[in-house]
């Protein structure tokens, strides 16, 4: 089994649902646990303000993910 690894969305490109891992980060659909990829904490460091964290996951069943983030 071959693993692709694609980078991450620009954080301001995401939705905040997106950003705390309740949708998708590449087809926004909702996620639930058991049926997603959690992608691990990662860190937002703007140019102004403080860093924070966001938590993005993404659909475990990469097919529908893919057919549906080409459909946006």
């Amino acid at each position: 089994m071959s693993t692709r690894v694609r980078a991450l969305p620009l954080i301001n490109t995401l939705t905040e649902q997106q950003r705390r891992g309740w949708r998708c980060v590449w087809c926004r659909h909702p996620l639930s646990a058991g049926a997603d990829i959690d992608l691990g904490e990662q860190r937002a460091r703007p140019a102004t303000g403080a860093a924070y964290s966001w938590f993005p996951r993404a659909c475990a069943d990469t097919g529908p993910c893919a057919e549906r983030e080409a459909a946006r």
